[in-house]
């Protein structure tokens, strides 16, 4: 399998991760990681900061705060 290199590891980190590439692709970039870093780093970061927004979207509002968004929501629908 061949390196494919920082830029093209870097520029498919998401879909690679997210396993929205292709078997070729991810091969490449996965015998990148295997000696980059660097690319290894980045993978890292991009999954950490994932997790944490996707934690993020599942704790619930408070209610006072989602009654002011519903509010607002519904004035600017009358507009």
């Amino acid at each position: 399998m061949t390196d494919c290199g920082c830029d093209k590891a870097r520029a498919e980190l998401e879909e690679y991760f997210r396993n929205e590439i292709c078997r070729t692709d991810a091969a490449e970039i996965r015998a990148h990681l295997e000696t980059c870093e660097g690319c290894q780093s980045e993978l890292h970061i991009g999954i950490v900061l994932t997790q944490t927004v996707q934690r993020a979207c599942k704790e619930t509002a408070p209610d006072e705060l989602r009654d002011q968004l519903l509010a607002r929501l519904r004035a600017v629908q009358l507009n």
